[in-house]
């Protein structure tokens, strides 16, 4: 169990290391317009993007990862 959550984590780790190594302009861009969105909003997206995940997540163990 520790081994997936570890390399979960990496993975994490290894896709925004590479947005931020690649194009840190538009991540700068990307923070700005999600400050300029109300608290409510932002909080719906984090749900929807916990969501996409969970989902993400199902699939791959029922595709037998």
């Amino acid at each position: 169990m520790i081994e997936i959550a570890l390399l979960a984590l990496g993975l994490v780790l290894i896709v925004e290391g590479l947005a931020w190594a690649l194009a840190p302009s538009i991540i700068e861009q990307l923070l700005e317009a999600l400050r300029a969105l109300p608290m409510d909003q932002r909080r719906l997206l984090g749900l929807t993007a916990l969501a996409v995940g969970i989902f993400c997540v199902w699939v791959a163990k029922t595709l037998g990862a």
